[in-house]
């Protein structure tokens, strides 16, 4: 395992305690993976939501909480450069829920 995908690995670790303690409780945040640039300058987090009617307010809310959450790694994650972060919903795991639901279907 190389530093990146450490570092994306604990960044996704500290996303969920994160957002499972600051979530307003009106969804449900699942962060699934986490990557950042070879210069660990950027990052993105991929999550999903349920329901998924509510995506835009929790992709929002995720959004808003980007400054605090940065201040969030400064305390816990042992590196000298923070990574700015973006937050997307994840379509790989969106297209495999519609797959299992049209098999579902038959």
């Amino acid at each position: 395992m190389n530093r990146n995908e450490k570092v994306a690995g604990e960044i996704k670790e500290l996303a969920a305690q994160f957002l499972e303690r600051e979530n307003d409780r009106t969804s449900l945040i699942t962060i699934i993976s986490a990557n950042v640039s070879p210069d660990l300058k950027r990052g993105t987090l991929f999550i999903t939501v349920l329901p998924t009617e509510k995506e835009t307010s929790a992709l929002n809310f995720v959004r808003r909480q980007l400054g605090d959450f940065r201040k969030y790694l400064k305390n816990n994650l042992q590196i000298k450069t923070i990574p700015f972060l973006d937050v997307a919903i994840d379509l790989g795991e969106k297209n495999r829920q519609k797959i299992d639901e049209l098999l579902r279907e038959k």
